[in-house]
C-alpha cells in the first residue's frame, strides 16, 4: 500500500474510537471467512487480497435482498482510495474489492459526511453504469433496495421494539411509497438529472437516508454495537392487544412517520381506540384519547384512501379550538406526505359531543364546516375540505372523496399525558365521582346531569 494510500485510509481509521478500529480492519478477514460451500464441493482458493461478491453476499443474504448486497458491492469498487475525500469513480467490479477500499466504504458510510456518501449513492444508484448524472427512476429503485433491506434487518435481527408485522398492513406498497416520498425532496439540475453536488444536498437535508445506510452496514456487516446508530428507527410498542388486532400500520409507515414527532415524543406508543377492538362508537373513542396525552390518530375510508393527523397535547371535550402548532396532518395512502401548520390560525385540534349550538365531533385545520379533518359524532362519516388546502396545515384533500364513509379508524397514545393532568406520581388524576360513588348517587337522586358519564371509563383502583 502507498505512502497516500495510507494516509487516506488512516485518517477514515480516526473517525472510529480505538477500540473499534482493530474491529473495523479485521471485517475483511471476517468476510473473506464467510463463504458458503455446497456440501460436497470444495472450497476456492482466493487469493487473499479481494473481497468477491460471494463473499458479501455470503455474510448478507439473510439480511437484504441480493439486489442491496449488488449496490453495496459496487458502491465499495467504486472507491478509488487514493484520491481525495470527492472521490473518484471506478466502476469495474471484476477484480473485486481490496482492504483499503472495504475500510473507507465503512467509514464514510458510518462516520462521513454528505459530501463523502454522495458518490456512494451514486454509484449505488447506477449499479454499474459509468455516468455523472443519475435519474430519478435509478435513485426511486435504490431506495426501494434500501428500505426493503432495513425492514428486513429489523425483522431478522428481532429490532421491532414490540411491532408484529404479521398483524400489520402489508409493508411492500409503503415501501415504494416512502422511497418515492424520499425522493420527493430531491431537487434536479437545471438540464435535468441528479448530480454529485444534488445527492450531497438530498443526504444533508434527509437525515433518514444516512441512518438506513448505516443500518445496512452495522447490522449486515456485524459490526459492533458502539458504532451503530444511535437511534432506533421504530418508537416502542406497549400494552397493544395483538391477537386480536390487524393494524392499519406497517413498518414502513411507521419509519416515516416516527421521526416528524418533535422529539420530546419519544414514550412507547400505545393503542386507546380501535374500531375493530371498540366498535364503532365515538363516545369510546373520546374516552380513549382523552386524558393519554399526544395521539396520533389513523383513518381508513371506503375508497382505500389512509390519512390522519398528529394532536400535540391531550385531547378536552369543549365547543372552543386547542392545540399548538406542533400538530400536523398527514396522508399515508395513496402519498406519504406530512402537512404542518402554516400559521395562518391557530384551528390545530377540535372535540365537541351533546352541544346543540356548536359541532359535535373531531376536527384538525381548516373551520367549521370545512375542517382539513373532521369525523361527525355519529362516527360513520366524515370530510376534509380544502380549496385549495386546508388554511391551518396548507394540506389538500386527504380523502377519497370530499366527504368520506369511515371503515376504520386507530387512536394512537405517542407520548406521556401532560403534567395536568397527572398525579404526583404520574398517576392520572380521578374523577370525582370514581373517587366517592356516593356523590355519584346523590347526584342521580337530585336529577342532576353526570356530563361526564360516557365520556371516560372509570379508572380501575387496584394497584
Amino acid at each position: 500500500m502507498g505512502n497516500s494510500e495510507s494516509v487516506v485510509v488512516q485518517k477514515r481509521l480516526s473517525r472510529f474510537r480505538p477500540e473499534d478500529r482493530p474491529v473495523i480492519e479485521g471485517i475483511f478477514d471476517r468476510l473473506q471467512g464467510n463463504v458458503l460451500v455446497p456440501a460436497g464441493a470444495q472450497k476456492k482458493a482466493t487469493a487473499g487480497n479481494t473481497l468477491t461478491f460471494e463473499m458479501l453476499q455470503s455474510s448478507m443474504c439473510m439480511l437484504a435482498p441480493d439486489s442491496m448486497v449488488r449496490r453495496s458491492y459496487q458502491g465499495m469498487c467504486s472507491i478509488d482510495f487514493g484520491a481525495t475525500a470527492g472521490g473518484k469513480v471506478s466502476t469495474s467490479a471484476a477484480s473485486g474489492v481490496c482492504r483499503e477500499q472495504l475500510v473507507i466504504f465503512l467509514a464514510d458510510t458510518l462516520q462521513g459526511t454528505a459530501e463523502e456518501r454522495a458518490p456512494l449513492v451514486m454509484a449505488m444508484s447506477q449499479g454499474g453504469a459509468c455516468s455523472k448524472v443519475v435519474t430519478y427512476e435509478q435513485v426511486t429503485e435504490f431506495l426501494q433496495d434500501l428500505i426493503s433491506a432495513v425492514v428486513q434487518i429489523l425483522v431478522y435481527k428481532g429490532l421491532l421494539q414490540g411491532w408484529k408485522p404479521a398483524k400489520m398492513g402489508d409493508g411492500s406498497q409503503c415501501v415504494k411509497l416512502l422511497a418515492e416520498q424520499l425522493c420527493s425532496e430531491l431537487k434536479p439540475t437545471d438540464q435535468g438529472g441528479y448530480d454529485i453536488a444534488c445527492l450531497e444536498d438530498w443526504l444533508f437535508r434527509v437525515p433518514q437516508l444516512s441512518l438506513f445506510l448505516e443500518m445496512l452496514v452495522t447490522e449486515g456487516l456485524n459490526v459492533r454495537p458502539s458504532v451503530r446508530p444511535a437511534l432506533p428507527l421504530l418508537p416502542a410498542c406497549k400494552e397493544t392487544p395483538w391477537k386480536d388486532l390487524r393494524c392499519l400500520l406497517d413498518i414502513p409507515t411507521l419509519m416515516f412517520l416516527a421521526p416528524q414527532l418533535p422529539d420530546r415524543y419519544s414514550a412507547p406508543w400505545r393503542l386507546v381506540f380501535s374500531t375493530l377492538l371498540h366498535g364503532e362508537s365515538f363516545t369510546r373513542m373520546v374516552a380513549g384519547l382523552t386524558n393519554c396525552g399526544p395521539t396520533l390518530l389513523l383513518i381508513k375510508d371506503t375508497k382505500g384512501y389512509v390519512f390522519g393527523g398528529f394532536a400535540s397535547l391531550s385531547w378536552e371535550v369543549k365547543p372552543q379550538f386547542q392545540g399548538d402548532s406542533r400538530c400536523f396532518l398527514f396522508s399515508v395512502f395513496p402519498r406519504l406526505r406530512v402537512h404542518t401548520a402554516t400559521s395562518y390560525n391557530q384551528h390545530f385540534m377540535y372535540l365537541n359531543q351533546n352541544q346543540q349550538t356548536m359541532p359535535n365531533g373531531l376536527g384538525m385545520g381548516g373551520q367549521h364546516s370545512y375542517f382539513g379533518l373532521w369525523l361527525d359524532s355519529d362516527f360513520g362519516h366524515g370530510h376534509s375540505r380544502a380549496r385549495p388546502k386546508c388554511t391551518t396545515f396548507g394540506s389538500p384533500q386527504l380523502s377519497g372523496d370530499e366527504d368520506f364513509n369511515l371503515d376504520s379508524m386507530e387512536v394512537w397514545a405517542v407520548g406521556k399525558p401532560s403534567e395536568l393532568e397527572e398525579g404526583e406520581e404520574g398517576e392520572v388524576k380521578r374523577s370525582v365521582l370514581d373517587m366517592d360513588p356516593e356523590v355519584q348517587v346523590m347526584m342521580e337522586m337530585t336529577s342532576k346531569k353526570l356530563h361526564s358519564q360516557g365520556l371516560r371509563e372509570p379508572v380501575d383502583q387496584k394497584h
